[in-house]
């Protein structure tokens, strides 16, 4: 089948004309070839242009397609054509902010939780975002009237520092960089007397500093026969000894042994008690009756015995004789 030269320049031109359309949109950042969904706001002004950009968490997904005014509301209503795949609910708001402090501005979708998903041709509200420039028109007026306290504070504060250095009693500054110069010259002269000391005392320093030199030393061999010491036998030989001692008390504490026997039974004690007692009474019979044990005689007579309740004895010749104490006259 041959196709007529008309036919091909029809084509070639229905082609350059879709070519152009999508050459068109696509710099409009639109591209036909996806499907887009169109949305509504609108705004108390128009701070807006068809270049504005529209995005979604700082990405590019649409663009605005137009801006009229509406004269019933007085309202700018702002069509959007937004990529169909991005999806956000009904109760989502779209934020008018600033994209540079050139004052550019542009659309964000804010997404919101909702039941229900935002379809072509749904109005949404809107919202300003605040920005800097915007912010820093609203405040200039309060800083420029707290300008003018700021600089009456600063030129007093200036005041009273030129009246700090002109003055010359004591609180000036004059007087304490005088007394600082004053600090600096002793200071200097104790650095001076301190030079020559020096100098006049190197080799008293210098032996001073051998002999420490010496006695580090000396520590230093001193402690290196302490490592040397085999501290481990030393307490291996104490953990005997002590083991030994707790041996020895422990057979004491049984009583075994003299030592023992002795601590733990009360015999020694009890006859010992007896012993003391029997003499305690020997001693008071000696007092009372001294007769019985001493005997003086001048002219040799023989003494009489007595019995233990102190009765004398009769007879004298069944009893055996005693020891006779006689004392000399001569």
């Amino acid at each position: 089948m041959k196709i007529s030269r008309e036919v091909k320049t029809a084509i070639l031109v229905i082609l350059g004309i879709l070519l152009m359309v999508f050459t068109i949109n696509y710099l409009k950042g639109i591209n036909i070839l996806k499907k887009h969904n169109r949305y509504q706001t609108q705004f108390d002004y128009n701070a807006l242009s068809t270049a504005s950009l529209v995005t979604i968490k700082g990405n590019k997904i649409g663009k605005i397609e137009e801006i009229t005014y509406d004269d019933k509301t007085g309202k700018t209503i702002v069509t959007l054509i937004i990529t169909e795949d991005v999806k956000f609910s009904t109760n989502s708001k779209i934020r008018m902010y600033e994209t540079g402090l050139m004052g550019g501005n542009a659309l964000a979708i804010v997404p919101m939780p909702g039941p229900e998903l935002a379809k072509d041709g749904d109005f949404l509200e809107s919202e300003i975002e605040e920005g800097l420039i915007t912010s820093l028109t609203k405040n200039f007026s309060g800083i420029s009237s707290n300008l003018g306290v700021t600089l009456k504070a600063a030129d007093s504060l200036m005041t009273n520092f030129n009246s700090l250095i002109v003055s010359e009693n004591e609180d000036g500054l004059k007087a304490a960089i005088a007394e600082l110069n004053k600090t600096i010259v002793s200071f200097r002269s104790v650095s001076t007397a301190m030079n020559s000391l020096v100098v006049k005392n190197d080799k008293s320093l210098t032996s001073a500093i051998d002999n420490f030199d010496t006695l580090s030393g000396n520590l230093a061999e001193i402690t290196t026969e302490f490592k040397q010491v085999e501290i481990s036998k030393t307490f291996a030989s104490l953990d005997n000894t002590l083991q030994e001692v707790n041996n020895l008390l422990a057979s004491v504490k049984d009583g075994k042994g003299s030592l023992g026997k002795l601590l733990n039974e009360d015999q020694l004690y009890v006859n010992l008690e007896s012993a003391s007692l029997q003499l305690e009474q020997l001693l008071q019979d000696f007092k009372l009756n001294p007769k019985r044990y001493v005997h003086f005689s001048v002219f040799g007579k023989k003494p009489r015995r007595f019995d233990a309740e102190g009765n004398i004895i009769e007879d004298e010749k069944t009893q055996p004789e005693e020891i006779l104490i006689e004392v000399d006259n001569n």
